[in-house]
């Protein structure tokens, strides 16, 4: 199994470094695991097929199946699972969507484990480098471990191929998470990230210590280590930038799913309420097209934003979600109401200026000014700047928003069951949530 993997990941990576580096990389059709785990090429290999993998088969896991199930889109398709999550409830099945959706994440967590295990062993790879590809791995584990307890009560922190898992809670599951982001930030504070790393793993426009930055704030608020996320915002930088990037080997997930298939459409007003959704949003005609067509008694629209090319890049995080984390952990930690109030007009006003075109052009908040008003519009600024995102899914649990099966409007379930392929495999494999 190791050996398949290696050998994709390292048909991926040969690929890529084609056109930028000279690099020996490894043979794919030969790579075994002392080639690709014991040499500086093929970890590098490794290291870029993590990112590339997490990049495609992953958000097409976190951007679509959680998206449904939080109403932001609506399948459409015929498929049994595509009319399961659009259903809901005991409707979901173990399989299909949800097995893609645990195993994309599997995939991703046991190549980082590979490359936490190993690199520190190779000779060749200098310290800057070195940092540069342990903080990665640490990181996409990380984010794989939140995904995982954002979608499941329940997730194995470790993969294993010899010995059956075991799971642990999902506030358990967060903490490893950001523990690993610790272990990030230590890596590369230690040793900055060199242009070897750059250059020849994230690629000009992964900014690899902003985004532990910024997945140490959005992590740690999903945890409610409110403190944690508010310290890590303020350490991001609002006017870096950090993107996958796509080419027509390796072609933007979303382009594929939303515009090729056309197995899913978008909800208007993001999935929310009519009376949560502001008229006149420009965030809307930046996401989706005027709305079209009714379906089953939901109007849609088609996608737009991030999914309309090929080789476009998707955001890693956005400088808005930094400023609306920002608010929101001021508002649980009792902090100053107009200090949260400045940074959520910040992103309610902006007409121009978006690095990703995202701009709400709406007029600043003229609401009551108290704690629950303010959190109130947090989550609904996150649900329009954040859309498509796969943490509106989550933003409902934090904030306490309905709860089916008696009121599906918002979320129509609330966890998913285990996939039926881990359960055959693994005995320790909880029991289903019951929606």
């Amino acid at each position: 199994m190791k050996l398949k993997k290696y050998s994709i990941v390292l048909l991926i990576a040969a690929s890529l470094l084609g056109s930028s580096c000279k690099l020996n990389v490894v043979n794919p059709n030969a790579a075994s695991d002392q080639q690709v785990l014991t040499t500086s090429s093929g970890i590098i290999a490794l290291s870029i097929g993590i990112r590339q993998t997490y990049s495609t088969t992953g958000l097409t896991n976190l951007m679509v199946s959680p998206d449904v199930t939080a109403r932001e889109i609506k399948g459409v398709a015929t498929f049994t699972n595509v009319i399961a999550l659009e259903l809901g409830g005991s409707n979901v099945t173990p399989d299909g969507n949800v097995l893609s959706y645990w195993s994309s994440m599997q995939t991703v967590m046991s190549m980082c484990e590979s490359v936490i295990n190993s690199a520190p062993r190779i000779q060749g790879l200098d310290a800057g480098t070195l940092s540069g590809i342990m903080g990665q791995a640490y990181l996409f584990k990380a984010m794989c471990l939140a995904e995982l307890a954002m979608a499941y009560p329940q997730a194995d922190l470790n993969t294993s191929t010899t010995t059956p898992v075991t799971f642990a809670p999902r506030d358990q599951v967060f903490a490893r998470a950001t523990g690993l982001l610790d272990s990030a930030v230590a890596a590369v504070t230690a040793n900055a990230p060199s242009t070897t790393f750059q250059t020849s793993v994230a690629g000009p426009d992964f900014d690899l210590v902003n985004t532990i930055y910024a997945m140490e704030a959005r992590i740690n608020l999903m945890a409610g280590n409110n403190q944690a996320a508010l310290d890590n915002a303020n350490k991001v930088n609002l006017s870096a930038t950090s993107k996958f990037d796509y080419s027509s080997l390796t072609p933007n997930p979303l382009y594929t799913t939303y515009t090729i298939t056309k197995s899913y459409f978008p909800r208007i007003h993001f999935g929310l309420p009519d009376s949560l959704y502001y008229p006149g949003d420009k965030r809307i005609a930046f996401y989706m097209t005027t709305p079209t067509q009714i379906i089953n008694g939901d109007t849609i629209g088609t996608m737009a934003g991030f999914c309309t090319s090929q080789t476009g890049s998707i955001p890693v995080y956005m400088p808005d979600e930094i400023r609306l984390i920002q608010a929101e952990a001021i508002l649980r930690l009792g902090g100053n109401l107009n200090q949260a109030l400045t940074l959520i007009n910040a992103v309610r006003t902006q007409t121009s200026g978006d690095p990703f075109g995202v701009n709400a052009g709406l007029p600043a908040y003229s609401g009551t000014v108290d704690y629950p008003s303010l959190l109130e519009e947090v989550y609904k600024q996150r649900c329009a700047e954040l859309y498509l995102s796969g943490l509106k899914w989550e933003d409902t649990r934090r904030f306490n928003r309905p709860v089916p099966p008696g009121n599906n409007s918002e979320r129509n379930r609330i966890y998913y069951p285990y996939p039926t392929q881990e359960r055959i495999n693994n005995p320790n494999t909880p029991t289903d949530p019951s929606i």
